[in-house]
């Protein structure tokens, strides 16, 4: 039996080489990610009727927040795939652990990461913290939208092996020779692209009079699009299934399903006392 397939689409991984120097679609996405995420939050905090009576950030002091979750995020991704995806090479490979350029972030290690940068930063600027990370959460959709691209672009993170009609031979040897899932592009729909909408839309109702509520919906909504993805995405091969079909991805979502769920009950309790 010819299983369906698509055509991966060739795409060169380096988008351009200046010198001896490549610039990768990988690299090119975090960067990307993280200018129009902070383009897309002045936007926000220029919005008065977003704010009420809430203090907020001033625009120029974004810059700022940028450094701290980008440094949080860089630092933290990578941390966490070292110690959850893959302890027992790093343990005896150390000289790896920093070799970001190599691939290997995890991003609930890089969420982990940004929460303490926002903290740090709302701490240094005497702002409210919930407010930034209400921000943050509105805006980084975007960065998952195009990371997760450049994963399929790569090629990694394939999916499962499958005859849907859209299943597609990634041109990599540890994927094999039969069609997967292209569940990069799933992820990139629900966890970038779908999540990016929907948390705009709430945006618009004035949440943010409610410090923490987008946090919290970001955090479920995360967090069910990526279990939900995790259905269709081969699991990382050093760790496999881990039992009853369970994979890391979701393990690591259901404690961010839980925090979001305490961040909106506890914004709509503080709303409801004011």
């Amino acid at each position: 039996m010819v299983l369906p397939v698509l055509a991966f689409p060739m795409i060169d991984p380096v988008l351009i080489s200046i010198g001896p120097f490549p610039i990768r679609w990988y690299a090119l996405s975090y960067i990307a990610g993280l200018v129009l995420g902070w383009l897309y939050a002045r936007w926000i905090v220029d919005q008065d009727q977003l704010w009420g009576a809430i203090p907020r950030p001033h625009r120029d002091s974004l810059e700022d927040l940028l450094v701290y979750v980008a440094i949080g995020v860089v630092f933290g991704g990578r941390l966490g795939y070292v110690l959850f995806y893959n302890p027992a090479f790093y343990v005896e490979h150390l000289e790896e652990v920093v070799a970001v350029w190599k691939g290997g972030m995890a991003f609930h290690g890089g969420l982990v990461g940004a929460a303490i940068g926002i903290w740090v930063f709302a701490y240094r600027h005497q702002l409210n913290a919930l407010s930034l990370a209400d921000i943050c959460a509105t805006v980084v959709p975007i960065g998952l939208l195009l990371v997760r691209i450049a994963n399929f672009i790569k090629p990694e993170l394939w999916g499962r092996i499958s005859d849907v009609p859209w299943a597609m031979v990634f041109p990599v040897e540890e994927a094999g020779p039969l069609p997967r899932h292209p569940s990069q592009l799933y992820e990139a729909g629900l966890e970038g692209f779908v999540l990016l909408i929907l948390l705009h839309l709430v945006l618009r109702q004035g949440t943010l009079k409610r410090p923490g509520l987008l946090t919290g919906l970001f955090g479920i909504g995360y967090g069910v699009a990526r279990i939900i993805c995790e259905f269709f995405r081969e699991p990382d091969p050093q760790l496999g299934f881990l039992f009853g079909g369970a994979t890391m991805g979701m393990l690591l979502s259901l404690p961010l399903i839980l925090a979001g769920a305490l961040f909106i009950s506890n914004a709509q309790r503080k709303a409801a006392q004011a």
